[in-house]
């Protein structure tokens, strides 16, 4: 019987479980990873439709705007844990200088031992975008040349990145991450032409959002866009958040080369969470 790694993730506000705290829960019950998501804020006139919207719940929840620093929230993470895998789903990439975040991701990984995930995305809040200085029809663009400037700030002693939207002069920096090449960059998003063709050209993964026990046909059109490209559809590392909760469920995501299901906790309330670490302990500890 074979599974994915099974990880866990959840919103981390200022009113729950401390990310130290939440950490050690989640190491002490087996799991291989803790991803955590991220928002500067959220502007109160905002008009862009959430994502994640049902019909009659189209209000943004507010533990968006309660959430806890990323990074901030992984560091106190990693001090307390000696296995887990640091996880981002997603950091938003575009919204950040990409030096000062090289920087950020590189000194964790080092200091952690080699243990960060990092999962991207373009951003979805038109409003917040504007707020970072931002041009929302940009984002993709400046992902790509953000991610360019942070491999190369990794990987090379002198760096320096010229591209569409961004540039870096030849500069130093350092420490570099403790993983060859950097962190697994993967990045999160639903499927189609567009994305996949940014993810072939220079991801490292894919980070789809899915509670069904397969991924189907996506599965075939990320493996078309991958030749096309030119890359080996084996080398793309997949990841499912918001994953089937079965054992048999699991199984199947395995037999397509899923490497990682993450499973979603959705209470602030530490009790709750910590019932529900226990709940999930016990499906993945029933295999």
């Amino acid at each position: 019987m074979s599974l994915p790694k099974i990880g866990i993730t959840l919103f981390p506000t200022d009113r729950t479980l401390p990310p130290a705290r939440l950490a050690a829960e989640v190491e002490a019950r087996g799991f291989e990873s803790l991803f955590l998501p991220e928002h500067s804020h959220i502007p109160s006139s905002r008009s862009t439709p959430w994502p994640g919207a049902q019909p009659g719940h189209e209000d943004l929840p507010d533990y968006y705007w309660h959430i806890n620093d990323q990074i901030v929230s992984l560091a106190m993470a990693a001090a307390v844990t000696t296995e887990l895998r640091l996880g981002t789903a997603v950091t938003l990439i575009p919204q950040h200088d990409p030096v000062w975040l090289a920087k950020q991701v590189a000194t964790l990984d080092h200091l952690s031992g080699g243990r960060v995930v990092l999962g991207v995305g373009f951003a979805w809040n038109r409003e917040q975008c504007e707020n970072h200085n931002i041009d929302f029809a940009n984002r993709r663009e400046i992902t790509r040349d953000n991610v360019a400037i942070m491999r190369a700030l990794w990987n090379t002693d002198e760096s320096a990145h010229s591209g569409q939207t961004r540039e870096l002069a030849p500069s130093w920096a350092y420490p570099k991450p403790a993983q060859a090449g950097g962190p697994a960059i993967i990045l999160g998003g639903g499927w189609g032409p567009k994305l996949f063709s940014h993810l072939c050209e220079w991801a490292d993964g894919w980070m789809p959002i899915s509670a069904r026990p397969s991924l189907g046909s996506r599965l075939g059109l990320l493996h078309d866009a991958a030749i096309a490209h030119g890359r080996d559809p084996q080398s793309i590392r997949i990841t499912v958040m918001g994953a089937v909760e079965t054992i048999e469920g699991l199984e199947s995501l395995a037999s397509e080369g899923v490497e990682r299901a993450v499973w979603t906790v959705w209470s602030e309330d530490p009790d709750e969470i910590l019932r529900e670490l226990d709940r999930f302990a016990a499906i993945k500890d029933s295999a």
